[in-house]
């Protein structure tokens, strides 16, 4: 982590390491978007966050997001075409901070898939960020019309911008401790 010199560049270093992993079922509708939203929330913040998506099931390996997620995506001016479904492995709780669950039967898989490896600290279902201990999910809208599509980014675009203010409003209260603490 380099040292800055201003407040605002703090708020960088201190959260230049942060690598988050979306999780939903196939790795083509729910967990594209949410990678796709908190991505490009992320350049907007000025932060330099790692984010990528998974699915439990592996039905997907390799294949783009659905064609819907990606034109909901591009209507919102995101684009996710080159992302590629991969499956969620034990290893990614060694290689991420923060893992998200997209829905309740995610987190079951994500137990059977990681096993030892499960670090309950690391994961949460993402709506708990807009509802939080509600436990709620974001519906899967793989057989659904586009409709579904649209509520799926709603709802993910809403969690995705939480956590970025819950970062942003972390990073100044330790940006003023550490001005207070400075003026002793």
């Amino acid at each position: 982590m380099r040292v800055m010199p201003t407040a605002n560049c703090q708020l960088h270093a201190i959260f230049a390491a942060m690598k988050i992993l979306m999780v939903c079922l196939g790795n083509i509708c729910r967990s594209p978007l949410a990678e796709g939203i908190l991505k490009n929330k992320i350049l907007k913040a000025g932060l330099d966050w790692t984010v990528e998506s998974a699915g439990t099931n592996g039905y997907h390996n390799d294949e783009p997001p659905h064609s819907l997620s990606q034109k909901v995506a591009r209507m919102n001016g995101i684009e996710i075409c080159d992302q590629r479904s991969r499956r969620f492995v034990p290893e990614d709780f060694d290689r991420f901070d923060k893992i998200y669950a997209l829905a309740e039967d995610v987190l079951f898989d994500m137990r059977q898939i990681a096993r030892r490896k499960f670090n309950p600290s690391k994961v949460d279902l993402l709506m708990n960020e807009l509802y939080p201990g509600k436990d709620l999910d974001v519906p899967d809208p793989w057989s659904g019309p586009e409709e579904e599509y649209h509520e799926a980014f709603k709802l993910i675009d809403a969690a995705c911008e939480k956590i970025i203010e819950k970062a942003l409003q972390e990073s100044r209260n330790k940006a003023q401790e550490t001005s207070n603490n400075g003026k002793s």
